[in-house]
C-alpha cells in the first residue's frame, strides 16, 4: 500500500466521517440534555466523548464484518473485485441522494437520574453506526486489516474530535453556528462522496 493510496482513503475516511458527525444530532442533545440535569461542561463533554467512542466502536464492529466478508470472496473475484466495490460505494450513494426520510435532532427528554440520562444518551448514539462509513470500508478490502486499521483510527479520530468541537462550541454560547442546511442536504453530500469514491476505485485502483 502506497502512501498515496494510503493518503487518499484516510482523507476519503476522514471527509465522510467528519461530515456525519458535525450533524446537530450528533452533539445538540447532549447540550440539551445536559443543561435539564444540571450537568457541568467538563460532564457534558465526558458523556458526548464517551457516545462517540460507542458510537465508532459498533460502526468499526460491522465494518469489521464487511471487510472479512470481503476478503475471504475476494481470491475468488479478483478480476473483477474493483468493479464490485464501486458498485457498492455507488448503490449506497445513490440509497444516500434518495433517501426521503432525514433525521432532526429531538426535544430532551427528562430523565429521573444522571445514570439514567447518560445510559440514554450513550446507547441512542451507539446503537446508531455510521452507515456511510461502511461504503468507505469496502475500500479496505483489497489492503487488508493494515488499512482496515487506518480508517477505523480516521473514524475514530474525526467523529470524537467533531462532536467534542461543537458541543464545546455550544456549551460555550456559540449560537452563531448554525447547520440546519447542511443537516437538510446530509445525504446529498455523503451520497455524493461515496460516488466519486467509487469512481476513484475504478480510475485509480485503490
Amino acid at each position: 500500500m502506497t502512501l498515496t493510496v494510503l493518503a487518499s482513503l484516510a482523507a476519503a475516511g476522514f471527509f465522510v466521517a467528519f461530515m456525519h458527525a458535525i450533524l446537530p444530532t450528533h452533539w445538540l442533545p447532549f447540550v440539551l440534555v445536559g443543561r435539564e440535569q444540571g450537568w457541568t461542561a467538563r460532564k457534558t463533554l465526558g458523556v458526548a466523548a464517551l457516545a462517540s467512542v460507542g458510537h465508532v466502536a459498533f460502526t468499526v464492529l460491522i465494518g469489521a464484518v464487511v471487510v472479512a466478508v470481503g476478503m475471504a470472496a475476494a481470491p475468488e473475484l479478483d478480476r473483477y473485485f474493483k468493479w464490485l466495490v464501486a458498485g457498492l460505494l455507488v448503490a449506497l450513494g445513490v440509497f444516500c441522494l434518495t433517501r426521503q426520510a432525514h433525521r432532526h435532532p429531538e426535544a430532551p427528554r427528562r430523565y429521573l437520574s444522571d445514570r439514567a440520562a447518560i445510559a440514554g444518551l450513550v446507547l441512542l448514539l451507539t446503537l446508531s453506526p455510521c452507515e456511510a462509513y461502511f461504503g468507505v470500508y469496502t475500500t479496505a478490502i483489497k489492503h487488508g486489516w493494515p488499512a482496515f486499521a487506518l480508517l477505523s483510527f480516521v473514524l475514530l479520530t474525526a467523529t470524537v474530535g467533531a462532536m467534542l468541537l461543537f458541543t464545546g462550541l455550544t456549551l460555550a454560547g456559540a449560537r452563531f453556528i448554525r447547520l440546519d442546511a447542511l443537516q437538510e442536504r446530509e445525504s446529498m453530500i455523503l451520497g455524493w462522496a461515496l460516488i466519486l469514491m467509487a469512481g476513484a476505485v475504478v480510475l485509480f485502483d485503490l
